[in-house]
C-alpha cells in the first residue's frame, strides 16, 4: 500500500469536537476538513461507530479519512452514545436510540459552515449496518452510502444465527463487546469526569448475550434494523462491498436483486477489513474507488462509475488448503446485475447419487448421516478478523465424519460464481437436528479445500420465523443454499459434497445428538457456473494517508488450537485473539488487549457442549496530562441441557491495583428453537 501526505487540499484536523443532541447528551467526534472548507463548503462523509476513535479505530481512521479530506470532503468520525468519549450509555447494537442519535448527527453535520448540506455515510461491519439503517430512514442530506461487510437481514446474516442455528460467534461477540464497552474515556479529552463516566458504564453494563439468546428465531427484535423488511425505504445510492474471507457476502445478492435505488456491488478475496489494507491480496485502491463514488453522488462529477456493470467479483483460484493466505491468485469478472444474466452465470444440476456426484442418476437407497457432535473443528473462523489462522485447513478429517459424494475429476475445471444449493428429502431420528453442507475441492493427492458451506436448523427449515420440530422418521423436503462464492476448481480436481449433522464450534450443538437419513430419490446440487468474460484488474493500486505514529510494545499473536481428550472424546477449539500492546505516540495512550476463547463438545452428549471466554483490557497513560492506569477482566460462560441455557458472566475493573467495580451475572434461558 502506497501512503501519501500530499493531496489537492490541505487538511485541518479537529482531534475532538462535541455534538450536542436534543436531550443534552454530547457525542465525541474527530474531524478532518479541507482547510478552505468554511469559505468553500464541501460534502461530508460520516462514519458512526462504538469502537473508540481515540484508539479502537485510530489506525485505520488515519489511513482513510485524511485521504478523503485531502480530496475535498469533510470527514466526520463519531463515537456512539456510551462509547469512547461520548456521554451516556449503550444498551444494545442497532437500537432505536442509536438510529435517532444518528439522524441528529446527520442534521448537525449538514448545518455546519464547512458542509454544503450533502452527506455520504461509510462504514464496515457496525458502520456498514447503520449506514443501511439510517439510509432507510431517509434523512434528506444523505445522498449515498458505502456499506462494507454488513447485512440487510440481522437474523439471517450477522454474528448471532446462521440458518437458524446459533453461531458460537454469538457468545464470542458478546464477550468482545463486554470488554470493548468497558474501555475508559480518555482523561486527556474529557478531564476529571472520566472516572465518573467510566464507573457509570461499568455499573450499567448490558449483558448482550442474554438479549440475543432470548430471541432464537426470527422475530420482531431481529426485524428491527433489517432493511430487507422494506427495501423500498432506501432511496440513497448504495455501494455494497464484502470479501470471501468475511461472513457477510450473502447480503450482496439479495440487495442487488431487491434494492430499487442506484446500486453497485463488489466482492473481493478479503477478510473483514477495508479493501485497501486487507488480506489476502490483491488489495485494491479502495479509497480511489470511493472517491469515484462520492464525486459522482456528492459533487455531480460524472466519473463513469455508474456506466460500468453493476457487480464486480473476484473469482479465486483453487489453492492447497491453508489456515491463512497472504494472497489469493484469481481473476476479476463483472456481471450486469444480480441475478446475473444466464449468459454470464449458468446453473448446472448434479445428483447426489449411488456413484457420487453425477450429471444424471439417483440415490436408490437411503444413506445415513451419523456425525459425532465434535464434527466441524476444521471449519475455520466464522469471520476472519484478527489476521490469524482463521481460514479452514485440510477438510479430510471432517470429511471422514460426514456423508460425502464426490464427482469424477473435472477435465477442464469449473468456475463457480453464486450460491450452490442442495435439495433433498431428509428424516431425523429425533425431534430436532441440523444439516450442515460443505462443498470442497479435492485435489488428485486427496487434499480437501473448503469452497463454501451452509447450515440449517431443522426446527426452522421452512421459515426462520416458524418453529416446526421434525417428526422423528418423517420425511422433510430441505433446500439449503450455501454461501455466495467465486472459485475456480482446477483441472483434474473433484468436487465433494459433505453432509454432516453437526458443525462445532461454528454453531451450537442441537439439544440432543440427532442422526439424519438422506432418503432415496434424486437429491441434487445446483452449481452456478461463471460464463462471463474475465477482465484485467479494474482498480488502481491501494493508496492511503500517512499511518498514525504507533509504538508496538508487544506484537499481536492470534492463535487457534484444536485439542482432544482421547478418554472422553471431547474436542476443544481454543482461539487466542491477542491484539498486542501498543502506545499512540501523538497522545501517549497505551492499550493492551487479548482474549482466550475455549469451545468444547462431546461426541455423543449434547448437554456437555460449553464455551468460556476471557478478555483482558489494559489502558494507561504513564506520565503527563491525563495520566491513569486501568485494567478490566471480563468473562462469559455458556453451558446447556436439553431445555435451557445457563449463562454466567463476570467483570472486574481496577484503577491501578484497586478494584473499583465488580459485577456478576447468572441467567437461565429456555431453549425455544435451538
Amino acid at each position: 500500500m502506497q501512503t501519501r501526505d500530499s493531496f489537492p487540499h490541505r487538511v485541518r484536523e479537529i482531534e475532538n469536537a462535541w455534538i450536542t443532541l436534543a436531550d443534552g447528551t454530547r457525542l465525541a467526534a474527530r474531524l478532518w476538513l479541507p482547510e478552505e472548507a468554511e469559505q468553500h463548503p464541501v460534502p461530508a462523509i460520516l462514519e458512526y461507530l462504538p469502537y473508540r476513535k481515540r484508539d479502537g479505530t485510530a489506525v485505520r481512521d488515519e489511513l482513510t479519512h485524511p485521504y478523503l479530506a485531502g480530496h475535498g470532503y469533510a470527514c466526520v468520525r463519531v463515537d456512539m452514545r456510551g462509547n469512547g468519549e461520548s456521554d451516556g450509555l449503550m444498551q444494545d447494537e442497532y437500537a432505536p436510540q442509536e438510529q435517532a442519535d444518528g439522524l441528529e448527527v446527520i442534521d448537525w453535520i449538514a448545518a455546519q459552515p464547512w458542509c454544503n448540506g450533502k452527506l455520504g455515510m461509510m462504514g464496515i461491519s457496525w458502520g456498514g449496518f447503520n449506514s443501511l439503517q439510517l439510509a432507510a430512514l431517509r434523512p434528506e442530506p444523505l445522498k449515498a452510502i458505502i456499506t462494507l461487510c454488513s447485512t440487510d437481514d440481522r437474523y439471517a446474516d450477522d454474528i448471532h444465527y446462521k440458518g437458524g442455528n446459533m453461531l458460537l460467534e454469538n457468545l464470542g461477540w458478546a464477550a468482545t463487546m463486554l470488554s470493548f464497552s468497558a474501555a475508559v474515556p480518555d482523561p486527556q479529552l474529557v478531564g476529571d469526569r472520566w472516572r465518573e463516566m467510566w464507573l457509570d458504564r461499568l455499573e450499567n453494563m448490558p449483558l448482550l448475550a442474554e438479549t440475543w439468546l432470548a430471541h432464537q428465531h426470527r422475530d420482531k427484535y431481529w426485524r428491527h434494523g433489517s432493511v430487507c423488511e422494506n427495501y423500498g425505504d432506501i432511496k440513497a445510492a448504495v455501494y455494497a462491498i464484502s470479501g470471501w474471507g468475511d461472513a457477510y457476502m450473502n447480503s450482496i445478492p439479495r440487495m442487488m436483486e431487491h434494492l430499487r435505488c442506484p446500486k453497485k456491488a463488489l466482492v473481493g478475496p478479503w477478510i473483514h477489513k477495508y479493501p485497501h489494507f486487507a488480506i489476502p491480496d490483491p488489495a485494491i485502491g479502495f479509497l480511489q474507488e470511493a472517491l469515484r463514488w462520492w464525486d459522482y453522488w456528492l459533487k455531480d462529477i460524472d466519473t463513469g462509475i455508474m456506466n460500468e456493470p453493476e457487480c464486480t467479483f473476484y473469482v479465486q483460484d483453487g489453492l492447497k488448503p491453508a489456515p491463512k493466505y497472504d494472497e489469493r491468485p484469481g481473476q476479476w469478472v463483472r456481471t450486469h446485475g444480480w441475478p446475473a444474466p444466464e449468459a454470464e452465470v449458468e446453473m448446472t444440476t448434479l445428483v447426489l447419487g449411488d456413484h457420487g456426484l453425477v450429471v444424471s442418476g439417483e440415490l436408490s437407497e437411503a444413506r445415513r448421516i451419523t456425525s459425532p457432535l465434535t464434527a466441524g473443528s476444521l471449519q475455520g473462523e466464522y469471520i476472519g478478523l484478527w489476521y490469524g489462522a482463521d481460514f479452514p485447513p485440510d477438510q479430510r478429517r471432517d470429511d471422514g465424519l460426514a456423508l460425502t459424494f464426490d464427482s469424477t475429476p473435472w477435465a477442464e475445471g469449473v468456475d463457480i460464481l453464486g450460491q450452490p444449493a442442495v435439495e433433498l428429502e431428509l428424516a431425523s431420528d429425533t425431534d430436532c437436528g441440523q444439516l450442515n453442507v460443505r462443498l470442497c475441492d479435492v485435489s488428485p493427492e486427496g487434499e480437501s479445500a473448503l469452497i463454501t458451506y451452509g447450515t440449517l436448523n431443522l426446527n426452522l427449515r421452512n421459515d426462520p420465523e416458524l418453529i416446526e420440530p421434525p417428526v422423528p422418521g418423517e420425511s422433510m423436503t430441505v433446500r439449503l443454499a450455501m454461501d455466495l462464492i467465486g472459485y475456480r476448481l482446477p483441472a483434474g480436481h473433484r468436487l465433494r459434497v459433505a453432509l454432516s449433522s453437526a458443525s462445532f464450534p461454528l454453531v451450537w450443538s442441537p439439544k440432543k445428538r440427532s442422526d439424519l437419513t438422506v432418503l432415496a430419490g434424486r437429491p441434487t446440487l445446483t452449481l452456478p457456473t461463471c460464463r462471463a468474460e474475465y477482465v484485467d484488474m479494474p482498480f488502481e493500486p491501494p493508496e492511503a494517508a500517512t499511518p498514525c505514529r504507533l509504538e508496538t510494545l508487544r506484537a499481536g499473536a492470534p492463535k487457534r488450537t484444536i485439542s482432544e481428550d482421547v478418554g472422553s472424546g471431547e474436542v476443544s477449539v481454543i482461539v487466542e485473539d491477542d491484539m498486542g500492546d501498543v502506545r499512540f505516540l501523538d497522545h501517549g495512550l497505551r492499550v493492551d488487549q487479548r482474549a482466550r476463547e475455549v469451545y468444547t463438545s462431546h461426541p455423543e452428549d449434547a448437554t456437555k457442549t460449553r464455551a468460556e471466554i476471557h478478555w483482558t483490557y489494559k489502558a494507561c497513560r504513564e506520565e503527563g496530562e491525563g495520566a491513569f492506569s486501568v485494567t478490566v477482566d471480563s468473562c462469559y460462560q455458556l453451558r446447556c441441557d436439553e431445555t435451557h441455557f445457563y449463562l454466567n458472566a463476570s467483570q472486574t475493573a481496577r484503577e491501578g491495583e484497586q478494584v473499583i467495580s465488580e459485577r456478576r451475572w447468572e441467567r437461565c434461558l429456555p431453549r425455544t428453537a435451538i
